[in-house]
């Protein structure tokens, strides 16, 4: 299985607290670490960990800050395509503050703010087909968050009939194009969109943490439950769901695809740390 994923990457700095600081005050951390981030490249870490190969579309340019996340992603196992490979401005920093009793987060980021349409205006599928390896993804994954790149990687995907999954965190301007071009979208019970919307989307997921993942499509609805677990990081517990689904996402049914997921998002939260729950998932699924 090949995935190619476009979207963010960030430089994560995670602190661990004993508890979310109050405004104007001060903790100290128990824990710190760097890794990167952003819904795409948590997800592209996931597909990697489960033995598929793994593609991440996204800016990174570089700047020194970009070694840190090159460096991070290739122990992965992803490959990156970087569509802006001579910027000189650093990638986007996320700060994350952990509360150590439960693995609730705070995340302040810029996300992709800082990177202008126009400096992609050149990106297109012809482009793209020649950033890609011989053998092109069997499946694609787009989270809105550079929106040249999430069309592009969308018309790619329908030209060569591979399936399309949209990571829906936050409505964007963008998903009035890449709705069109879904076949899933993936998104969560905090999801809001303009009317209609999501109307013509053949298949739509909604998570809600721990609780059942519920879908509908043309041909029914449902909902599967969650493994019950002591979550100790929640931090992209939902990236980490969305790369596990996609990594089944043509190659099962959407209830499987769903448990599949929904098994993983649970392991990863038993974790602490960006990345401490590869390991353990690795063995859980049998991947070697």
């Amino acid at each position: 299985m090949r995935v190619l994923l476009a979207g963010l990457c960030t430089v994560d700095v995670v602190q661990r607290v004993p508890d979310l600081p109050e405004p104007g005050h001060k903790v100290q951390s128990t824990d710190v670490s760097v890794a990167a981030g952003g819904p795409a490249t948590n997800a592209a870490v996931t597909v990697a960990a489960l033995g598929a190969e793994a593609f991440l579309l996204t800016v990174l340019g570089r700047h020194p800050l970009a070694d840190l996340v090159r460096a991070d992603l290739t122990e992965c196992g992803v490959t990156i395509l970087d569509a802006l490979p001579r910027r000189d401005e650093p990638p986007a920093v996320s700060a994350v503050t952990v509360r150590e009793q439960d693995g609730e987060r705070t995340v302040v980021s810029h996300n992709a703010a800082a990177v202008e349409p126009e400096a992609l205006s050149y990106f297109d599928t012809e482009t793209l087909a020649g950033m890609l390896p011989e053998t092109p993804p069997d499946t694609v994954l787009v989270d809105g968050h550079h929106p040249v790149l999430a069309r592009t990687a969308a018309r790619w995907a329908k030209a060569h009939g591979r399936p399309v999954v949209v990571d829906a965190g936050s409505w964007k301007p963008v998903f009035r194009d890449v709705f069109g071009l879904a076949d899933v979208v993936a998104c969560s019970a905090q999801f809001t969109a303009p009317e209609n919307a999501l109307a013509d989307v053949p298949v739509v997921v909604t998570t809600a943490g721990p609780d059942p993942v519920r879908w509908r499509g043309r041909n029914g609805s449902g909902e599967v439950a969650v493994p019950a677990v002591e979550a100790r990081d929640t931090l992209g517990a939902g990236d980490v769901w969305h790369g596990a689904f996609v990594s089944k996402v043509g190659t099962v049914g959407i209830e499987e695809a769903i448990e599949f997921a929904n098994a993983v998002a649970s392991e990863r939260v038993r974790h602490v740390g960006p990345r401490s729950w590869i390991g353990p998932v690795r063995a859980m699924m049998g991947v070697t």
